[in-house]
């Protein structure tokens, strides 16, 4: 099938050739590469064909296809033999160059020979004494199969490596690699990366360096004690080499090096990411290396007692740790020794055995933000509760002792309805005949009100009234109205919180919930269905809310009212609903007229539970009533309730309340901007809480807000581990989206504190999520995740990735019809990236169509930004050339400022038309045309003003000055008035007391009098 239109002519051909040149090493750009030498042999001009066999051994030799480079380049030879001349110098440099690959390749290949080899060297040697070329690459790759093959490689490596460099020699960073790799052979650690550091520090690179040479310095620099280093490199290098097939045994190192750092789950992770090395890579040296580093991982896995583990394999089968463990054991020793055979030595076994002999070189060294053990691997579901070794072995008193702890709503209870789930779930369960324990429906509809009160903190709420409402069924079998009353108002409450994108017939399940409330204690079920009906569907958003909250409160108090002998505990229980109910409703809306209304309910709920001296109601009651201040506004009185509870619980309990009421105490405090106070209630309630079940308190609000008060107090490092504290801690709760967004906002920080290689990380392995990969979790999330990714890709300065992942995610967001301003700021950041890669004709296109979102929904000032930016860039990169599409991108910016202006728009930086008329002097500088620039940037500085002491656009002021008398004086050659200007200038700034911005008018201005 093909990739790509057929070239009808050269002009074509050359366009469809650099247009594959731009595609990741690959089967699509192999393919591709194939069909354009298929459409090269069309046409009688040999040099079209050249190009596309060059493209095409590229293609090859860096999608790991060792056997059929050496075929292409034959042709090549062939056709220098035949035309030597249609090689111009560029050509044959590139031909000469290549006998390296051939060699590499060969090499690559157990079935070659050992003779050919040889025999390919000594015509490689041949061919540029004819030519008149310099020796030293041939004795480099003579000292590459020196080490292959395992001969004695100190002379080798001494007519190499004392030989000067020519124009054919690798590059500097190749050749360092191998100089360090000959140090590490000799067991020399500290040598080797005193010789590797030009390449480790970035000052030497090329298209496989840094990453290779990482990949081999990461173990001496864990034995010479450098671990911050080794780590920092892993996840440099690691990006530079994943999911690439002519990279694979760099990658295996990788993976090697986790299971030698306590890291064996991130392994796990990366061969997963990397599952298509085990089909894509042809070259039997690549397979060798990449097989080895996996065996390393899996050999450890095994070892700590996961072998039953799930693991990315070989395409066609599922594989588990040992089982894969084996296959890649036997595939590994054959290889070897099929190289060892070749070569008559035992090299490649021995290395191999040395390898997998290596005993790991740490317990543990934390190489992400997001830390996993092979035991969170193993299973994907939240923690169990925790066990108490008091529960009574007796089955109708751990009945009795569940339901009195659940009424006290005690934490312990979790552990007892846990147990008993396990009891009741076995086939050969039969209930007591005991009064105490009830019958066995009864025990059925507590297990399911327990798992819906679960599914409920999770924010499950559809399951949550589901589970509630088959739970009231069983108790009504059991004839226990009071709890079937509790459990219609958990599921009243549960309906009125599903978001209205997700009700999908919720209305209709509110109404039925109503009919069944009003059933159960005798009054008018149709009655009460048509009015939540007209209630719900009254309205959308928040007041669709509004309206399904006070709904649920009617039904609750209905229920309330109407169901005879309640016990107190749960009279209580529905008192707190129904203010429960009122709570989220002034949540929702934060209107005054719903704070009396709330107080009345938990005035009732307390004066109910003080009679009654049900403690926890009490403490329930005060809690809510601090809510209510705070979500009036009252801070001041919030807290004054909440000191209240606080002294309360500390002398009279219940202790399990105080995790939870430090925590709102700390975010009260956070909102009276004391974020050292906040710090100590949120410290003092994590600490507090770890005395209790995992589940029993909130630990991942507390670790979020815990965050939030590190960084007001200026501690970002801290504030990151709190953010994966609790991103972590949501995840084993099963809270995967409140999760991804704590671990969202950690990687935007962690990119913030300029740690981008942590940031793509961390986004990687997160994004390789299962949930996220089948396209479970919320689009607009992963989004997010993916925007950062690329912001940070960006900031790493690998554009080219950026670039792919920007274009990628403004195609995905072109969908959202309902966030087109998000669209318009994703299209804008995508057409800046593509015109700093020079590719303005695709950033045009982007870019029209962040306008057309932004039509829909403005972003004015990050939709002027992005198309002054892109005029500024095409004018400097094409010069006069760029000018008209230049201009054309300015009239577009000057279109925004128009609207902004009638729609009365608020800057929040920088004036649209006073930053418009600087980019049109700057871009009509770069394109030559002097006047025209210098009476853009007077248009500038008469929209700016003269400055003033405090004014805050003193430096866009300062540049219009400077950039005016450069274009003046230097260009338009005129520096008199040019001083002029800029001598005042730096009086005036003076004055003011602004010399910060004063240095380059001087500069400038002394160069000025120096022409003159």
């Amino acid at each position: 099938m093909p990739t790509a239109p057929h070239p009808q002519n050269t002009d074509e051909l050359f366009q469809a050739l650099q247009e594959n040149d731009r595609r990741p090493y690959g089967r699509t750009r192999t393919v591709t590469a194939e069909e354009l030498v298929d459409a090269a042999e069309q046409f009688a001009e040999p040099v079209p064909l050249i190009h596309a066999l060059l493209e095409l051994q590229e293609a090859y030799t860096y999608g790991s296809e060792p056997r059929k480079s050496p075929v292409v380049f034959a042709r090549l030879l062939t056709l220098f033999d035949e035309q030597p001349d249609v090689f111009d110098e560029r050509l044959r440099h590139m031909l000469f160059w290549r006998f390296k690959w051939v060699a590499t390749a060969l090499r690559a290949l157990p079935e070659m020979p050992l003779a050919s080899l040889r025999q390919w060297l000594q015509e490689m040697r041949d061919r540029y004494e004819k030519a008149d070329l310099g020796l030293q690459p041939y004795y480099g790759q003579a000292y590459q199969l020196a080490v292959h093959t395992g001969e004695d490689t100190s002379l080798a490596y001494e007519l190499w490596a004392g030989r000067t460099r020519i124009r054919l020699s690798d590059c500097e960073a190749c050749e360092i690699c191998e100089r360090a790799l000959y140090h590490l052979t000799a067991g020399d650690d500290e040598r080797a990366l005193s010789a590797w550091e030009p390449v480790l520090a970035g000052k030497e690179s090329c298209q496989e360096e840094p990453a290779r040479s990482v990949s081999y310095a990461l173990l001496p620099l864990l034995r010479t004690g450098r671990t911050d280093r080794a780590r920092e490199l892993h996840l440099v290098g690691y990006r530079g080499c994943r999911r690439n097939p002519s990279m694979s045994t760099e990658v295996g190192r990788h993976l090697e090096f986790c299971a030698l750092t306590g890291n064996e789950a991130r392994g796990l992770e990366l061969l997963a990411e990397n599952r298509n090395l085990f089909d894509d890579v042809d070259s039997p040296m690549d397979q060798l290396g990449f097989l080895t580093g996996v065996e390393a991982l899996l050999q450890r896995v095994e070892a700590l007692g996961h072998g039953e583990l799930p693991t990315a394999g070989y395409p066609g089968r599922s594989w588990t740790v040992a089982a894969l463990r084996a296959e890649v054991r036997g595939r590994a020793d054959d290889l070897a020794a099929r190289f060892d055979a070749r070569n008559g030595t035992t090299a490649h076994a021995d290395r191999r055995r040395a390898r997998l002999d290596r005993a790991p070189l740490l317990d543990a060294l934390d190489l992400t933000l997001r830390t996993r053990s092979l035991d969170d691997v193993a299973t994907a579901a939240p923690a169990a509760p925790r066990a108490d070794a008091d529960l009574p072995d007796s089955l109708p008193e751990l009945i009795v002792r569940a339901r009195e702890l659940d009424r006290q709503g005690h934490p312990d209870a979790q552990a007892c309805w846990a147990r008993l789930r396990t009891l009741v779930a076995a086939r050969d369960y039969t209930h007591p005949d005991d009064p105490a324990a009830g019958p066995l429906e009864q025990l059925r509809a507590d297990l399911l009100a327990d798992e819906a009160s679960r599914a409920g903190d999770k924010d499950e709420f559809a399951d949550a009234a589901a589970l509630h409402e088959e739970a009231a069924a069983l108790y009504d079998d059991a004839g226990a109205a009071g709890d079937a009353a509790l459990a219609r108002a958990c599921a009243v409450l549960a309906i009125a919180e599903i978001p209205a994108e997700d009700a999908g017939g919720a209305e209709a399940r509110t109404a039925d919930a109503a009919v069944e409330g009003a059933e159960a204690t005798g009054t008018d079920g149709a009655e009460a269905k048509t009015a939540v009906e007209a209630e719900v569907k009254a309205a959308a958003g928040v007041e669709a809310k509004v309206i399904a909250l006070t709904a649920a409160h009617a039904s609750v108090v209905r229920l309330h009212e109407e169901t005879p002998g309640l016990a107190p505990y749960q009279e209580a229980r529905l008192l707190r609903l129904r203010a429960t109910a009122l709570g989220l409703r002034l949540q929702a809306t934060g209107s005054d007229e719903h704070v009396a209304p709330l107080l009345a309910e938990v005035d009732l709920l307390q004066d109910f539970a003080t009679r009654h001296d049900v403690g926890t109601q009490i403490s329930g009651a005060l809690l809510m009533r601090a809510s209510a201040h705070a979500l009036s506004g009252d801070l001041p009185a919030a807290i004054t309730e909440i000191d209240a509870l606080l002294g309360r619980l500390k002398a009279r309990g219940p202790a399990w309340h105080l995790p939870r009421t430090l925590g709102l105490r700390g975010r009260l405090q956070l909102g009276l901007r004391d974020a050292q106070s906040a710090y100590d209630d949120l410290t003092e309630g994590l600490r507090l809480a770890a005395e209790w079940p995992a589940d029993s308190v909130d630990t991942s609000r507390l670790q979020g807000d815990l965050a939030e008060a590190a960084m007001r107090l200026g501690r970002p490092d801290e504030a990151l581990r709190h953010l994966t504290r609790s991103a972590e801690v949501a995840l084993r709760r099963g809270s995967r989206t409140e999760a991804f967004c704590s671990y969202s906002n950690a990687a935007q920080l962690t990119l913030d504190l300029g740690r981008v290689e942590d940031c793509i990380a961390l986004l990687d392995s997160l994004l390789a999520e299962p949930d996220v990969v089948s396209g479970e979790l919320d689009d607009r999330l992963v989004a997010q995740l993916r925007l950062t990714r690329a912001r940070a890709l960006r900031a790493g300065e690998d554009l080219k990735a950026a670039t792919a992942e920007f274009v990628t995610l403004a195609a995905a967001s072109a969908g959202w019809d309902d966030d087109p301003g998000s669209h318009a700021m994703i299209a804008a950041e995508t057409a800046v990236l593509l015109g700093e890669s020079g590719e303005f004709g695709r950033a045009r296109e982007v870019a029209d169509q962040a306008i057309a979102a932004h039509a829909k929904d403005p972003r004015y000032e990050q939709l002027s930004s992005c198309l002054r930016e892109l005029a500024r860039l095409q004018a400097q990169q094409q010069g006069p050339d760029g000018l008209s599409d230049a201009l054309r991108f300015l009239d577009d910016a000057g279109r925004i400022a128009e609207e902004a202006a009638a729609a009365e728009y608020h800057y929040h930086g920088r004036s649209l038309d006073s930053a418009l008329a600087y980019e049109h002097g700057r871009v009509n500088a770069y394109a030559g045309e002097y006047e025209d620039a210098l009476v853009a940037l007077e248009k500038a500085l008469s929209l700016l003003g003269e400055p003033g002491k405090d004014d805050e656009r003193v430096g866009e002021w300062a540049e219009c000055v400077r950039l005016a008398g450069a274009v003046e004086g230097l260009y338009l050659e005129r520096p008199a008035p040019a001083l002029t200007r800029l001598d005042a200038a730096v009086s005036r700034l003076t004055a003011l007391g602004h010399t910060e911005v004063t240095e380059d008018l001087t500069s400038l201005a002394a160069r000025l009098r120096d022409e003159e």
